[in-house]
């Protein structure tokens, strides 16, 4: 186990502001580093949106790349990335991070409780660019028993996203959600694959009152939690950081928080580190930086409440700078809303349905507006751009009763699950005839007419010249290989026809804190603030608000997280004086 260094209680070399793949991460590196390290968690439950993600992450030039024989250069993936980002490359910044990349997963695999499956088959988005890649640039968590947690950790951890599960019960991508697929089918196959799951999930139910198969990001807070715990590291949760404090000399010395018992200081002789989760849960600041943002119900987020800017307010406090500049200030992904029993409602992200064949994306104009396969980023960023100012960005899912029959229609799930639920709460919209579903939904029924009158003529050969779906390895990889010539591509003919209403939404946000290749805040004139680190999506996007793969906001968070862990266990130490201020944050 590693040393850590002792002192009085409250005082610690390093207190992290969030329990994020970022914040997380740190924690984990500076543990391992001799480091006394302190998690302050404002909920009850520790993960953010960490634990609603996939838990995937970008980091190219892994081991397990190179134990499959791939073996790419640095000057290959940041041609990609220079091809895809333009003029907003940041040269220093992706260079730390695609020399530490590799570093962090190896560490992660070998020292910690946090294992890895490597994504073999996941490809770039952009795959028309130059030196796109076509798998073994991404790493998930591996799934593990919940069992193997002490109770303790198993109830400080956010479940599973109930929106992005199936009744509770947590599916992974790729061998795991394709097992399921092939139910719908009436595969032999899928339906031992998903009675397996579902009676061993129906066993955790009644002998835990949960399901204990972790997948996906609830796996990745999970192990990244009981690496912490193994190192040493404090975690405690339902404490708000709502103050920095300052020593004689400037430098950030420790944190404020308001805890369950009362105001309380905690001491950092190395430094703070802000992992906050960025401020997509904050309406206000939607309205100021995100377009057709108007009010509190334009934008729909993955993120949980406590993404409100806490993080990056703390950061301004002290001197650094909210840089929201670039393609986009907000991780974008089109969600739906789930009405659920007793008025609630919940916000679906639609990940994998929409590069399904039989389905396409209209406006309110009956018109197609993006390659429907492309990433979640493109569809919103096109569904924006297809929007006239001072009008809500919104678009519907549409298939036809073969495709709703094989794949899910947002979170209405393929058979054998029966429709008429969705019907019911008015999460579906049905009709037998286009014009009948358009008139339902409020969309122009001549155009849309139209629009799948041409679609379905060029879906028959398998082309779409108007936005090219299905020519890039990343589209294909999002539909049905059953499908030929092309597996994102069929006519929407057979009624009835379904819908779904979908809406702007994000995972989270690019603008942040800007920070250096250290992880460092950095002030108005670009010089770091003595004694904070920012990480996670408090920190300013690395990639400019574009997203050239999945896995692109928790792959440099968990980065930065280790290279700011190096970092502070670099620092000098300092100690509080007399002197100290309190820098309120304006949250």
């Amino acid at each position: 186990m590693p040393h850590r260094s002792s002192g009085p209680s409250g005082e610690y070399d390093v207190v992290v502001v969030g329990s994020g793949a970022g914040g997380l991460s740190t924690a984990v590196v500076a543990a391992h580093q001799g480091l006394k390290v302190l998690v302050l968690e404002r909920a009850r439950q520790c993960g953010g949106a960490t634990s609603r993600s996939g838990g995937w992450m970008w980091a190219p030039r892994n081991e397990f790349a190179r134990r499959d024989g791939v073996d790419e250069s640095i000057e290959d993936i940041k041609a990609y990335i220079k091809s895809v980002i333009g003029q907003e490359y940041d040269e220093a910044r992706v260079d730390a991070f695609l020399q530490a990349a590799p570093e962090m997963v190896s560490f992660f695999e070998h020292q910690t409780a946090l294992q890895f499956t490597p994504g073999t088959s996941i490809c770039d988005v952009y795959g028309q660019l130059p030196h796109a890649g076509t798998g073994h640039r991404s790493v998930g968590p591996l799934p593990v028993n919940g069992r193997l947690f002490p109770r303790g950790l198993r109830r400080i951890m956010a479940p599973q996203y109930w929106e992005t599960s199936f009744l509770g019960m947590g599916i992974m991508a790729g061998p795991d959600l394709q097992g399921f697929l092939a139910a719908s089918k009436f595969k032999l196959s899928g339906w031992v694959h998903s009675a397996k799951r579902v009676l061993g999930y129906a066993f955790d139910l009644l002998t835990t009152g949960s399901g204990q198969h972790y997948v996906n990001g609830v796996a990745l807070t999970a192990r990244l939690l009981k690496s912490a715990i193994d190192a040493g590291v404090e975690v405690k949760v339902g404490h708000q950081v709502v103050d920095l404090t300052r020593n004689a000399t400037g430098r950030v010395v420790g944190v404020v928080a308001q805890t369950p018992r009362g105001r309380r200081t905690f001491t950092a002789r190395r430094g703070v580190v802000l992992a906050a989760g960025g401020f997509s849960a904050n309406a206000a600041m939607r309205r100021e930086y995100f377009p057709h943002n108007h009010t509190a119900d334009d934008h729909w987020t993955l993120a949980p409440d406590t993404a409100d800017g806490a993080g990056i307010e703390l950061g301004r406090s002290v001197g650094g700078v909210l840089d929201v500049s670039g393609a986009s200030p907000v991780a974008w992904c089109p969600v739906s809303l789930v009405p659920h029993a007793g008025g609630a409602t919940g916000v679906f992200p639609h990940i994998m349905d929409r590069a399904k064949p039989g389905s396409i994306g209209v406006g309110r104009d009956g018109r197609r507006f993006v390659n429907e396969a492309n990433g979640y980023w493109d569809y919103v960023t096109g569904m924006n751009q297809a929007t006239a100012d001072g009008e809500v960005a919104e678009a519907w899912q549409i298939a036809d009763s073969r495709a709703a029959a094989h794949y899910p229609i947002g979170f209405a799930m393929p058979r054998p699950v029966p429709k008429f639920p969705f019907l019911r709460s008015g999460y579906l919209t049905k009709a037998d005839t286009l014009a009948e579903l358009a008139e339902a939904c409020g969309i122009d029924a001549d155009q849309l007419a139209a629009t799948v009158e041409d679609f379905n003529r060029e879906a028959r050969r398998g082309s779409d010249p108007q936005f090219h779906r299905g020519e890039t390895p990343f589209n294909r990889y999002g539909g049905d290989p059953d499908v030929s010539p092309n597996p994102t591509l069929a006519p929407l003919e057979k009624g009835p026809f379904y819908a779904v209403h979908v809406r702007q939404g994000s995972f989270g946000t690019f603008g942040g804190l800007r920070a250096d290749e250290k992880a460092r805040l950095l002030d108005e004139q670009g010089i770091p603030v003595p004694g904070v680190h920012v990480v996670g999506v408090d920190q300013k996007n690395l990639f400019g608000g574009f997203y050239p793969a999945g896995g692109v906001n928790i792959g440099p968070a968990m980065t930065f997280g280790y290279l700011a862990a190096l970092d502070l266990a670099a620092t000098d130490p300092a100690e509080p004086d007399a002197t100290t201020t309190t820098a309120t944050a304006r949250t």
